[in-house]
């Protein structure tokens, strides 16, 4: 492990170059890796631990859709392709990957083939911090980890076929065998990790739905609609406002922020910009802490997780979730965007130069 200062305050990390592959390889030389839930994170950690060596099997149900996706990305049915049940038997590492929902009604299963000295891994702390809802309890005998990359199974499959790695934190809820952090790390390796930053389970599980349900999704979209309906109550026509709200962050600011950081960017936009900005910043930010702080205590008190199981068990689900779903779809602000999306010149088609 390495010792790294994050704006001032040390942090104990996993990198490459402490822990390569090979060595990652070597400590699961004699474990099979048994990925149960091909939907959002199962497909590009199942992948990315096949193409680097490991020993993979994928678990699940059939006939189903996940099924079928599964031996479209080259898994054979009676090779490394099984009922999730002989699956669960043949794994020493259950890499437990279904939705927090699908984690749930599937517990009483999983919890059979968990015998002495198997490893039970989660990408998300939901299911053991909020036991008391979930019922998921491993048993004393087994380790217990996580690796949770910052960013969508998608994401992380695609960067590891550009050479990327996405970065990860890990965890360890109990460590039966003594062996737990080694084999944490290796799989964090395995999976396509950048690099790995050591937290908790519930620390996990508190800044992912805070997060998820604040800047990075919900907050996104809640100031975005507010600056759009604004620009559209004052008169600037649909192009103008999506323009000055959505296509110039995405397109162009936040990628200076991902390069070399917030104050990069402000240095790389006009004068008139910057002081605008430095000017507002505060006043947003006295605006949205209270907002935070009653949503950081929704989720810590397990109101968040309540409302989730809830809407999640009910059987129209589905349904409610798409017709939410289209209300956005189908809104002005996100019409206009698909509008534009398709004027990017690169979505333009070629035209071929004809002789005069």
């Amino acid at each position: 492990m390495a010792t790294i200062n994050f704006g001032g305050v040390d942090e104990t990390v996993a990198t490459r170059e402490e822990f390569p592959l090979s060595k990652a390889v070597e400590t699961l030389k004699n474990d099979t890796i048994a990925i149960i839930g091909y939907g959002v994170q199962g497909p590009g950690q199942a992948l990315n631990l096949r193409d680097n060596g490991f020993n993979v099997i994928v678990g699940q149900r059939k006939p189903s859709k996940s099924f079928d996706k599964a031996v479209a990305d080259g898994w054979e049915e009676g090779v490394n392709l099984f009922s999730i049940e002989e699956a669960l038997e043949r794994g020493t590492v259950i890499q437990y990957l279904l939705s927090d929902a699908g984690q749930i009604d599937l517990w009483p299963t999983v919890k059979k083939y968990l015998t002495t000295g198997k490893t039970l891994y989660f990408s998300h702390g939901f299911g053991v911090t909020y036991h008391e809802q979930t019922g998921i309890v491993p048993p004393k005998d087994i380790d217990v980890v996580l690796v949770a990359p910052k960013g969508s199974g998608t994401s992380l499959r695609r960067m590891f076929v550009e050479g990327k790695g996405l970065n990860s934190s890990y965890a360890i809820y109990q460590d039966a065998t003594g062996k737990a952090k080694e084999r944490v790390v290796a799989l964090g390796i395995g999976i396509g990790s950048g690099y790995l930053f050591e937290t908790t389970f519930e620390k996990e599980v508190y800044s992912d739905l805070t997060g998820e349900r604040g800047v990075l999704m919900g907050a996104l979209a809640g100031v975005m609609e507010a600056q759009y309906e604004l620009l559209r109550r004052k008169g600037h026509s649909p192009s103008e406002a999506f323009n000055e709200t959505v296509e110039e962050l995405t397109q162009s600011l936040i990628r200076l922020v991902a390069e070399n950081g917030m104050d990069w960017m402000y240095a790389n936009c006009s004068t008139t910009a910057q002081r605008g900005a430095l000017d507002w910043k505060d006043k947003f930010k006295a605006a949205v802490e209270p907002v935070y702080e009653e949503l950081y205590e929704s989720v810590a008190s397990g109101n968040e997780a309540k409302i989730t199981i809830e809407a999640n068990s009910k059987p129209d689900y589905r349904e409610k979730l798409e017709e939410e779903l289209s209300v956005i779809h189908e809104s002005e602000m996100w019409k206009t965007g698909a509008v534009v999306r398709q004027l990017r010149p690169e979505n333009q088609p070629v035209k071929e130069e004809t002789e005069a």
